[in-house]
């Protein structure tokens, strides 16, 4: 059952009930009263009249009798008054309702020589009349008084009241049952089914939903609570799913951990096996070029052999360098000495393919504590990079410092990485550029050296159309590594 029935039923209808019994009962009171002092009214003026027409009778007068009865008159509450013998004959009478009473009635009255009173109607008139018995001086009975008061609309009167007032009660506990039931809708119902609106829309997934916090006070506490209890869910799913992302990045990195390890066992196992033939084929290529009586062609054959021997054995370092972490001897670093240091190292790159570097280097509140050589070589390996791919004519790096870490941008102008290497550019052996031109190791080796570090390194979307490289470290000391993002 709805609230709103349940207090009309609880509440709202025993009030009503007992203020409509109060009701009937205060107007059958106010009808008694009435009808009680009009008996007394009747009776009081047939005593009074009654003791003057005994001696007009005694004395068998006819003037004085009529004398008394017109006083009677005087008192304007009476419409009739009539004298009988004992024997119930009219002996004079003035007014309405002279048949009222029997013969037998007035003889009655007049054996028993006590007053009688009731209520008559008689031709649609409606009466409260009186017999007196009047006496002789000796007690004997003369005759008997009859006093006739009109019911002006008494008891109709009270009718019509008890009618009004149940009319009234009927119009007005109508009237208060809509006000209680408008003012219910208004002030309880529809806060309560805003509220309710709200817990629907979050049960259904909408989690930003929130109530407003409107209406009487106790309904604006609990939207305000309500609220504070969809912050407090909201703070807990954001600290959850962090939480998670936190769990799959740390998977994603114990993965790339595992793989490069394992590709470090495979390196070195692989560098012990083919070590000593590279050196053999290096050597043997190395002693035939130096004859005399080869041609040109021969040697550049010879010096291609060299070059791709030293190629292999280049990857196979790198190979091992990635599979096992390193202690990562740190130092405090000025950051334009070591940007200078790297800018110098790419500079005849960019010169021969006309590509400008920017520099964007805030002044730094507190130096990195890092390794150069390898943030060197980080540096080194994302320019040489931009640098490789045509397109590329500008090149801008970016730092800025925040809440003890330093984040560095490494972005180009050129063709950019499509959504779906961006995931695997840091992978081993990864690379868009064609075969033999690079060996995929190249971004790997970023990421193990920041990962090193305790810092992370992600790939995006540069505003000036091409690549970025998005890389963070901790100013300070830190032995947890990052992930790629």
């Amino acid at each position: 059952m709805r609230l709103r029935n349940l207090i009309l039923i609880t509440v709202i209808a025993p009030l009503f009930l007992a203020l409509l019994i109060f009701s009937l009962v205060a107007i059958k009171s106010l009808e008694d009263n009435v009808r009680n002092r009009l008996e007394r009214e009747v009776q009081v003026i047939t005593n009074v009249i009654g003791t003057t027409l005994s001696h007009a009778l005694a004395r068998n007068a006819t003037e004085p009798l009529e004398e008394s009865l017109y006083s009677a008159f005087s008192f304007h509450r009476i419409y009739g008054a009539y004298v009988f013998d004992a024997n119930g004959r009219e002996i004079y009478g003035l007014g309405l309702g002279q048949a009222l009473f029997s013969p037998e009635t007035i003889r009655e009255v007049a054996e028993h020589g006590e007053m009688r009173a009731a209520y008559r109607e008689h031709d649609g008139w409606h009466y409260y009349s009186a017999l007196k018995p009047l006496l002789s001086a000796t007690g004997e009975v003369q005759g008997v008084l009859q006093v006739n008061r009109l019911n002006t609309g008494i008891e109709n009167y009270t009718g019509f009241l008890s009618q009004l007032a149940l009319l009234a009660f009927i119009i007005g506990a109508a009237g208060i049952v809509l006000g209680i039931w408008w003012g219910f809708r208004r002030h309880i119902e529809r806060p309560l089914e805003r509220l309710l609106t709200v817990m629907q829309r979050v049960e259904a997934g909408d989690r930003g939903q929130r109530a407003e916090a409107e209406g009487p006070q106790e309904y604006e506490r609990l939207a305000v609570a309500l609220n504070g209890m969809l912050d407090a869910m909201a703070e807990k799913d954001a600290d959850i799913e962090a939480r998670r992302r936190k769990e799959i990045e740390l998977e994603k990195r114990l993965r790339k951990s595992k793989k490069l390890a394992e590709l470090g066992v495979l390196a070195a196992g692989v560098a012990h096996e083919i070590g000593a033939p590279l050196t053999v084929i290096n050597g043997q290529a190395q002693r035939l070029s130096r004859r005399e009586t080869l041609n040109d062609a021969d040697r550049a054959r010879l010096g291609r052999i060299r070059s791709e021997v030293e190629r292999i054995v280049e990857i196979v370092r790198q190979l091992m360098e990635l599979g096992r972490r390193h202690n990562v001897e740190k130092e405090p670093l000025d950051l334009t000495e070591l940007f200078g240091a790297a800018r110098e190292l790419v500079e005849e790159d960019f010169e021969q393919n006309a590509i400008r570097l920017e520099l964007d280097l805030p002044p730094s509140s507190s130096p990195l504590l890092a390794n150069g050589q390898q943030l060197i070589q980080v540096l080194t390996n994302l320019l040489r990079n931009a640098a490789q791919v045509k397109e590329v004519s500008r090149v801008r790096i970016r730092t800025r410092e925040k809440e003890g870490w330093l984040t560095l941008w490494v972005e180009d102008d050129g063709s950019g990485i499509g959504d779906k290497d961006k995931s695997k550019v840091f992978d081993p052996f990864f690379t868009t550029k064609p075969v033999g031109q690079g060996s995929g190791l190249g971004l790997s080796m970023v990421h193990r050296i920041i990962n090193d570090h305790g810092g992370t390194v992600g790939v995006f979307d540069s505003e000036l159309g091409g690549a970025g490289f998005e890389i963070g470290l901790p100013l300070n000391d830190a032995d947890e590594g990052g992930t790629a993002t």
